[in-house]
């Protein structure tokens, strides 16, 4: 007997403590532990009273203890945190879970459809400057898709390996650089597909900050046409010089194929 109650084999006090404190449990959320999954170990250690720690300090450790469970529960793991922000948690990452792989599916379905895809990049296109025309605004944000766009074309023209890199190393595969040389297609530093994802998301981009006026900057427009116009003619001048001087062509025609010689003798039955 120790304060008029009763010392129970569990290890905690029986009488009316046990039950004002599952009843303050309740109250707060959060399941009270059971003595017999207690007895057996099933409960964690912070599930068991300490010695000299009142009620209040007993409450703040359970409580601390279900925040970091909380945050290691997971989706097969059977267990519940404490609260609505770790079911809310997990809601959420199953909701982004399943959008990606939604979004995943679509553009599987779309690899195969190449000219569809660039058509329907192109009338993005369109579209947004006819925006950008009617608006007469957002010059800058027009500049910097151009920008973005001519450096995924450079990439999309420049073979994955540089090849002034490997002039004095026979490591990896080269460009083929004579006709009757082995085939050896051509591997672009930034694939068809990767481009035309890129690009498109820029568009996409592009026209959500139209409508947005802190993206509007005063600008006088004809300066940076004419700059973008300049910028492209020496980066495709210095891209062209590169292709002669290490003799590719950032295309695959086809793998050539031979032909035997046709037998024009006649058989004879014998």
């Amino acid at each position: 007997m120790v304060g008029g109650s009763r010392l129970r084999p569990g290890g905690h006090l029986g009488g009316s403590g046990g039950g004002a404190a599952q009843d303050r449990a309740e109250v707060l959320g959060c399941p009270f532990p059971d003595r017999a999954k207690r007895r057996r170990g099933r409960l964690p250690a912070s599930s068991f009273p300490r010695p000299s720690e009142t009620a209040l300090d007993r409450r703040e450790r359970r409580g601390a203890d279900g925040r970091r469970e909380s945050g290691r529960a997971g989706p097969g793991t059977g267990r519940a945190p404490c609260g609505r922000g770790g079911v809310l948690g997990r809601a959420g990452a199953g909701a982004r879970l399943r959008g990606r792989a939604i979004y995943q599916s679509w553009l599987d379905k779309s690899t195969p459809y190449t000219a569809v895809r660039w058509v329907v990049t192109l009338g993005l296109s369109f579209v947004y400057m006819i925006r950008v025309y009617l608006l007469q605004g957002w010059y800058i944000v027009t500049y910097a898709l151009g920008i973005y766009h001519l450096n995924l074309f450079i990439a999309f023209l420049s073979p994955k390996v540089d090849p002034s890199l490997m002039e004095d190393s026979d490591d990896g595969p080269s460009l083929p650089t004579k006709q009757n040389e082995e085939f050896r297609p051509f591997i672009r530093r930034l694939p068809e597909f990767k481009f035309w994802h890129a690009a498109t998301k820029g568009i996409l981009v592009a026209m959500a900050c139209t409508f947005f006026e802190a993206f509007n900057v005063p600008v006088f427009w004809p300066i940076l046409v004419m700059y973008f116009i300049m910028l492209f003619c020496i980066t495709m001048k210095r891209q062209i010089k590169h292709m002669i001087k290490y003799r590719y062509i950032p295309f695959t025609h086809g793998k050539r194929t031979y032909k035997g010689k046709e037998d024009a003798g006649k058989t004879f039955a014998s």
